[in-house]
């Protein structure tokens, strides 16, 4: 019985593990013997991890609308904001203030440090948004919003785009102006650029692509190309341009040229997004279905 038992048991393990996957780290990325490690779970969905300077992560449970946050150093998980604007992306400013796109009305928040917040964004040329569901924001503070639509079962409108499609804006650094600068992709969703703010990633997800722009002076992009057949529903960048996306198995790796050069498996249904955190920034933080996940990196992350 203990040899048959011993058997099962190992027998176990492998479809576990085959389930599950194995880390593949072409160019020596991730910290040697590390493994990914479930920071929290019992959540609805989480998404929308943004890094603060200390490091820590705020991160969104959009089904139960509210923001949580990590913290680096004493590795516990606290509830910061209840009535969230079911926030999706956010990304923390210079100033330290969250941007979220919170789609429960189809807007912009800005939410300071005591969870308090006001809207900035709430439409485009009169009309509503579709939804924000990620975004960007430059070193000189322009910022770049994905606006799929994703019909939600708690909106009271029509799941119809007002704008006429699905889209990519440009939001003026004093937010004051807001421009379409795509308007060809079918639903854009993933976002990240480079820290000096010359390249922008953008993600189609239904198309199952994401392209590459030139960032140019006034904030307009141009000389779009295709980086990668695969879409994404949230992204990060390295210090060495290596790209992370996500999506149904984990996390995939692209080196500048467009290669896959990793891949680090979820057991979740679904990776949403990911950020490096920490104050070194080698900290892989993974926000996936109902729990959030973390692994540690031998490369810095550039927010």
């Amino acid at each position: 019985m203990k040899f048959q038992a011993t058997l099962l048991s190992l027998a176990l393990c492998l479809c576990s593990s085959i389930a599950f996957g194995q880390i593949v780290d072409k160019k020596n990325l991730i910290e040697k013997n590390a493994s990914l490690e479930k920071v929290a779970d019992g959540f609805g969905f989480t998404e929308g991890p943004a890094v603060t300077r200390l490091g820590d992560v705020y991160f969104s449970d959009q089904p139960n609308n509210k923001i949580f946050k990590w913290s680096f150093f004493t590795n516990k998980t606290e509830l910061f904001k209840e009535n969230a604007g079911r926030s999706n992306g956010m990304f923390v400013d210079k100033d330290g203030k969250i941007i979220a796109c919170a789609d429960e009305k189809n807007q912009i928040w800005r939410i300071d440090e005591d969870g308090s917040h006001e809207v900035i964004i709430e439409s485009f040329q009169g009309k509503k948004l579709n939804g924000p569901n990620d975004l960007f924001i430059t070193p000189s503070g322009t910022m770049y919003v994905t606006d799929p639509l994703y019909k939600r079962d708690y909106w009271t409108r029509e799941a119809v785009s007002e704008q006429g499609g699905e889209h990519l804006y440009l939001v003026s650094a004093d937010r004051l102006q807001i421009f379409k600068v795509d308007e060809n992709l079918v639903k854009p969703n993933g976002i990240v650029g480079t820290y000096d703010g010359k390249t922008l990633y953008v993600a189609d997800i239904e198309a199952n692509k994401t392209y590459k722009y030139d960032i140019i002076e006034d904030g307009f992009l141009t000389n779009r190309q295709l980086f990668t057949e695969r879409g994404s529903d949230g992204m990060t960048i390295d210090v060495k341009g290596n790209l992370y996306l996500t999506g149904d198995k984990g996390v995939w790796i692209y080196n500048r040229k467009g290669e896959e050069i990793g891949h680090i498996p979820v057991p979740e249904k679904w990776t949403a997004n990911v950020v490096f955190a920490g104050p070194d920034r080698k900290t892989l933080f993974i926000t996936a279905s109902e729990a959030v996940y973390k692994i540690r990196m031998k490369v810095h992350g550039t927010y």
